[in-house]
């Protein structure tokens, strides 16, 4: 397995802690230290003294996909797996994972994951609902899999690995999904309802997924987007390319809605075209967003930044989900958003609609 470090002084000892308490004991590890200034080379380099199933290298740094792919060409051996260096493992992850390739031939494995915040560990539902337990899977068969984009719930045979030509995009953020946007097109895989991954949620801000308020963060984002999308395209299946653009691609868009308030112009443009570019023709409204995020979208869409920086303010001070009512033209249910926040009648109506299961 491949360890890439950098600046993780704080989490990588207990991180190797969890791995060499694997209850798979077979395994070999490579610890990329990819050019850290504070601790991290010196405590893996200690580990490395004390168990020589773990190997340390030193790289200048040049980022977390680049350290993935170094390592991924020094491990040896007939799987392949990622650990992130802030993250924990749970004793039994990699026994799990490689029993099941062993009983199956598949291709890789997947299992669910935890977010480890404030001392708690919770599975969240939708990883929960993506991990029913399945062997030999074809992406057909299961496409909103192609929404678990994480390289390290994971372990891939190494052959398969290598003939599929698979590697990290280097020196962009976000670089897991396009990878597993590939792996999954192109292999057979295994689904666990096992957690086999404890994600630690940082709170220091220096986290990738801390920073999305940045241009070069939604940069990076729409690119990887527009990566594993040429990826489905690629593969020719309308069903797998539905799915992927209105629940995949979608499906972390809030998380930027959440950032229009108070953003400038450059982001505001950006974020308005990469809606635009993906989304043409199809719209939101129509997406597998909640409806309160389905409406913002629809906003985007339409350039309107003022109508979606006071919905976003007005949702993020609800105490609980945003309240219902009926349309009266149609009889139907959809968001009841106060006069003060967002004129309605100048809103389409899907932008506001709730579908029956969200009532």
């Amino acid at each position: 397995m491949v360890v890439p470090a950098y600046g993780v002084e704080e989490w990588l000892d207990e991180c190797l802690a969890s791995l060499v308490a694997q209850t798979l004991t077979r395994w070999e590890a490579v610890v990329v230290d990819d050019g850290s200034v504070d601790r991290s080379g010196r405590i893996a380099a200690d580990w490395a003294a004390r168990d020589r199933r773990i190997r340390v290298v030193r790289t200048p740094n040049q980022g977390l996909g680049a350290a993935r792919n170094h390592g991924s060409g020094l491990v040896r051996g007939q799987y392949l797996a990622f650990l992130d260096a802030d993250d924990v493992l749970p004793p039994t992850a990699y026994q799990l994972l490689v029993a099941s390739l062993d009983r199956t031939g598949s291709d890789f494995a997947v299992g669910s994951m935890a977010r480890w915040e404030d001392g708690r560990l919770t599975e969240p539902g939708w990883m929960r609902r993506l991990h029913r337990p399945a062997q030999g899977l074809r992406i057909e068969e299961r496409p909103e899999l192609l929404g678990d984009v994480f390289a390290w719930n994971k372990v891939w045979r190494r052959s398969f690995w290598d003939a599929a030509a698979l590697s990290w995009p280097e020196r962009i953020r976000y670089e897991d999904q396009p990878t597993l946007t590939r792996s999954f097109v192109a292999g057979r895989f295994d689904v666990l309802a096992d957690v086999v991954y404890h994600w630690r949620i940082r709170s220091d801000g220096t986290s990738i997924t801390q920073q999305r308020g940045t241009v070069a963060d939604l940069r990076d984002r729409w690119e990887t987007k527009r990566m594993s999308l040429r990826t489905v395209r690629d593969h020719g299946s309308p069903a797998v390319e539905e799915i992927f653009v209105d629940r995949v691609l979608a499906g972390d868009l809030w998380r930027y809605f959440d950032a229009i308030p108070g953003c400038d112009d450059a982001w505001w443009r950006l974020l308005q075209d990469g809606v635009t570019e993906f989304w043409a023709g199809r719209s939101l409204t129509g997406s597998g967003l909640p409806p309160a995020q389905r409406l913002v979208g629809w906003l985007v869409e339409q350039d309107r930044r003022d109508d979606a920086t006071a919905v976003v303010t007005w949702l993020a001070a609800l105490p609980a989900r945003p309240p219902r009512e009926t349309d009266p033209d149609s009889g139907r249910p959809r968001l009841s958003v106060p006069a003060e926040v967002l004129d309605v009648t100048t809103v389409a109506a899907e932008a506001l609609a709730v579908r029956p299961h969200e009532r």
